[in-house]
């Protein structure tokens, strides 16, 4: 299978300068935002935790060790970049047992800031947003940036970042290897490549969709996604009143996460995504046989809370993304990385 990503789609044209990003892990701060507070009794211990240079699934496996419970005893609610310093919430069920000396932890990297109980599991997907400070360095084209930045609140492809795809797209291999019928047996491993095919996928959708008719344009049988939801509908045909909810953030585009079932477009909707899947028909294939189901995602994201500095060369970027949006999905479309990044 061919994974080229050079061709997916701009909002406001393929920026001409270039940026470094990510050069120390302080360059990439992310805070994860729940949504609630954990009650402060309960079966689950939550910690608040800083790491730096690791990813989560690490972290969360030597928590497991130290507080002496199984790896499916402690969860999360998103992995968040390992090339980046990021705070977030991990869960321990540890039911009527008495807390560990979370501050006896020594993991290099890691720092437990709090430690909360609650009477819930800590489950995937749950937190509401993530807030990103980035710091950009040895910008070439500074002015054009400026411009891209004025034009980001009326939203970017939300597009699954590189990070998903794995290093020189080392995860999407796997899961072609998955799908040629190779046995993967390290279970994260294989949910990793697996995401990895279907995010691919997912981004082809947009890009395809975005080349086609914008970000703005509808079709009958749209499937639109309901603000800060996972509930969509069907606009079998497209109305003023559909018009002035989108224009208001409380409907959203989609695009489809692949799996087995019928895509729940329908009329021109249907009739566009169905031709971008018949140019990937093994993949869907692969992707329908794996057990997954039709999903939806939102086809634009947009940052919020947007402030921006630049002195010089170097740009000062904080945004808030809902839970689930990409950073780099972000980025792309202010400058082209160097390309010394992994």
């Amino acid at each position: 299978m061919n994974f080229d990503t050079s061709h997916w789609h701009y909002c406001y044209g393929k920026p001409l300068g270039t940026g470094l990003l990510k050069q120390h892990p302080e360059d990439f701060i992310v805070r994860e935002q729940l949504g609630y507070s954990p009650c402060g009794e309960g079966e689950h211990i939550y910690l608040w935790v800083r790491k730096t240079g690791l990813n989560t699934a690490n972290v969360a496996e030597q928590l497991a060790r130290f507080a002496g419970v199984h790896p499916r005893n402690v969860s999360f609610s998103g992995r968040k970049d390992k090339h980046a310093v990021t705070e977030q919430w991990i869960g321990v069920h540890l039911p009527g047992k008495q807390d560990p000396d979370w501050q006896s932890f020594a993991m290099p990297g890691v720092e437990i800031l709090k430690a909360i109980r609650h009477n819930r599991k800590l489950r995937t997907g749950t937190h509401k947003f993530n807030d990103f400070i980035l710091t950009i360095r040895e910008l070439s084209q500074p002015d054009e940036v400026t411009d891209r930045l004025n034009a980001l609140t009326a939203g970017v492809p939300n597009y699954f970042g590189e990070q998903r795809f794995g290093n020189r797209n080392g995860n999407l291999f796997l899961g072609a290897r998955l799908l040629d019928g190779e046995t993967i047996r390290d279970r994260q491993k294989r949910s990793m490549a697996i995401s990895a095919l279907r995010s691919w996928l997912f981004n082809e959708f947009v890009s395809c969709r975005l080349a086609e008719s914008g970000s703005k344009q509808a079709l009958d049988g749209d499937v639109m996604l309901l603000q800060g939801s996972n509930s969509f509908f069907c606009a079998e045909q497209w109305s003023d009143e559909l018009q002035q909810r989108l224009q208001e953030g409380d409907i959203h585009f989609s695009a489809p996460m692949w799996g087995q079932g019928e895509l729940a477009s329908r009329a021109q909707a249907l009739l566009f995504e169905s031709t971008v899947a018949s140019h990937h028909q093994a993949l869907c294939e692969g992707l329908a046989a794996l057990g997954l189901s039709q999903e939806r995602r939102a086809l634009m994201q947009y940052p919020e809370q947007l402030q921006w500095q630049i002195e010089g060369q170097q740009l000062q970027l904080s945004f808030r993304l809902q839970a689930g949006g990409f950073a780099t999905a972000v980025t792309r479309e202010l400058f082209n990385p160097t390309p010394h990044q992994d």
